[in-house]
């Protein structure tokens, strides 16, 4: 059974002209202890997602259709004073931007202590295990980073900070939304793996939020790629580099550096730009910029099953004018 079922989920925002579909039909599905990325260009609808199935949409944004359960329980429809439970205690979440998600006026330690207060433990039993945690996410000498301000540490142990925050209650699904942003590329590599390392420890399931497909490709078990609000390619991720169904997914491996190429030339390039919310026409949304494109097209295709995963194209593979380079399964 699922751990996660996001089924034909719409998001919309009331405009003077109308309602604008921002995510339109999203379908996803996560078992326990599965890792999942979802990847695409910004504005394609990741974070809005991941913001939908943990029910921190702001005004106007609104659910309009769709479901989100949660271990066979509908959390989409829980009244907020309940999902504040589920939040934290059974799904967490880490941000990009660890600066932003820390208060500036609190100590590291009580930030820590409070994602468990929050949910009914005692003060010293937080206090304590706040420590235990910041020596578990690698903070060294955790006793002076709990009476340490944000400002205080760097922008690596800050994120760490936030990982520890959301693993306090040893949740069974962590959702982490472009971690590494902001972060450089050593610091980088050492987040994404303290992150894998904690979820085979703890068992949790994972969602990692990112455009980039090279980052997470080493630590997920499947790939979702979006395009304009919706899914448009989903399989294992040594499948999907290897032979990606979706020409937006060719397009985005393609522009991928090579590892061992020695004589690089320029990276591959997809022209054109996103569809603006609201401009969407009734046909792939994709296929303005796609050079695969064909009249049949012009009707927006549904995401169906194809080998191992499901694709939203009309066009296979082997009818495709240009073959675009793809990953290589042995560069994972």
């Amino acid at each position: 059974m699922s751990l996660l079922h996001v089924r034909d989920l719409h998001v919309g925002l009331p405009t003077a002209e109308g309602q604008v579909d921002l995510l339109r039909g999203v379908d996803l599905e996560l078992g326990a202890g599965e890792t999942l990325a979802v990847v695409g260009e910004s504005g394609s609808g990741k974070s809005l997602t991941v913001l939908s199935v943990m029910g921190l949409l702001s005004a106007p944004l609104r659910v309009t259709r769709g479901s989100v359960d949660f271990d066979a329980v509908r959390i989409s429809d829980l009244p907020e004073a309940r999902m504040r439970h589920v939040r934290g205690r059974d799904i967490a979440m880490v941000y990009q931007d660890p600066m932003t998600s820390l208060n500036p006026f609190h100590r590291i330690g009580d930030q820590v202590s409070e994602a468990m207060t929050a949910h009914g433990q005692t003060s010293s039993l937080a206090d304590g295990r706040a420590r235990e945690l910041l020596a578990q996410v690698g903070i060294p000498d955790p006793e002076r980073a709990a009476r340490s301000f944000p400002h205080e540490m760097s922008g690596g142990m800050r994120q760490r900070v936030v990982i520890a925050m959301a693993l306090a209650m040893r949740p069974r699904l962590l959702v982490a939304d472009e971690p590494t942003t902001a972060l450089d590329v050593t610091i980088q590599q050492q987040i994404l793996g303290l992150v894998a390392g904690l979820r085979r420890e703890l068992g949790m399931a994972t969602i990692w939020v990112t455009h980039d497909l090279g980052v997470v490709a080493r630590l997920v078990d499947r790939v979702a790629v979006m395009y304009a609000g919706r899914i448009v390619e989903n399989a294992p991720v040594r499948e999907l580099f290897a032979s990606p169904q979706h020409p937006y997914t060719a397009r985005l491996l393609a522009s991928l550096p090579r590892r061992g190429d020695l004589e690089r030339g320029p990276l591959a390039q997809i022209p054109g730009r996103p569809p603006q919310p609201g401009t969407i026409g009734t046909g792939c949304s994709f296929a303005p910029r796609c050079p695969q494109r064909q009249a049949m097209c012009e009707v927006e295709p549904a995401l169906h099953d194809r080998g191992p995963g499901q694709v939203a194209c009309h066009v296979r593979p082997a009818e495709w004018a240009e073959v675009t380079t793809a990953g290589r399964a042995d560069g994972i």
